[in-house]
């Protein structure tokens, strides 16, 4: 057995992620990069420091639930959620359930309740938002982001929604209200049900088909009849009717009743 599936074993047994579950020669070039930066010569040596250390946890964790996120990313499928897919949503249910799963620093949620904000009041919006690492969670619960995550969004919305405080971004807390972060391993914890509409996007292009097909199966589980999944631009479900799905748009798949 090779030291980097050493490590991997060692690794679901300390905090439940599966990194066999990821794209091999992506992850394993990523955590390679970042052991030799900090000066270990294998993962054995990597592991029993990280395994001391918090500091070096938290930057593994980080590198490993690849967290990159902004607001309104691919802004023309937005447009499709608020044009298209939440009417139709709001035509059966005035009260969505959502959640979004794997939401990293929390611009994806927010961009929800903006979005959902065009359609019903502040007080009808309740999301939950999902995240495998905690440090991300904090920072999403914060809600302060610099120019670069807002570079997406339009300027009507900048103005409602955010406070400038030099060069970073503060969410108005009316937001922030709307949402309820947890910690969730899509790969190992059990999935919540009964949503409307669940946003995923942008992290299952680092797992194998496999671990895919299962988080797929569960994500149609956890939608009610109708209900809509809305995934990245690069993750497009070729069997969709296999999780009793069809195509409603682009990145957007409705269950079936």
């Amino acid at each position: 057995m090779s030291d980097y599936q050493d490590f991997t074993i060692s690794i679901k047994k300390m905090t439940s992620i599966d990194l066999s579950l990821y794209k091999e020669v992506q992850m394993k070039r990523r955590l390679t990069s970042l052991r030799e930066k900090r000066g270990y010569q294998d993962f054995s040596s990597y592991f029993k420091a990280i395994s001391k250390d918090n500091l070096l946890m938290d930057e593994f964790l980080d590198k490993v639930t690849i967290n990159v996120s902004e607001f309104y990313r691919n802004a023309s499928r937005w447009s499709v959620l608020d044009t298209k897919v939440l009417p139709d949503l709001l035509k059966k249910n005035k009260k969505l359930k959502i959640w979004s799963a794997a939401c990293s620093t929390g611009e994806e949620p927010y961009t929800i309740a903006m979005v959902l904000n065009q359609h019903v009041p502040l007080s009808n919006i309740e999301i939950l938002a999902t995240d495998i690492d905690d440090n991300v969670i904090d920072r999403a619960k914060k809600g302060v982001y610099g120019e670069r995550s807002l570079q997406e969004v339009p300027q009507d919305i900048k103005k409602k929604y955010f406070t400038q405080e030099g060069s970073l971004y503060k969410i108005d807390p009316k937001i922030k209200n709307c949402i309820t972060f947890k910690k969730h391993n899509l790969l190992a914890d059990p999935y919540p049900t009964g949503y409307d509409l669940i946003v995923c996007r942008n992290v299952l292009i680092y797992f194998t088909e496999e671990a895919k097909k299962e988080i797929y199966t569960n994500f149609s589980k956890s939608l009610n009849p109708q209900g809509v999944l809305f995934v990245g631009s690069t993750e497009q479900i070729f069997n969709p009717d296999r999780y009793n799905f069809r195509v409603l748009d682009t990145f957007f798949y409705q269950k079936g009743n």
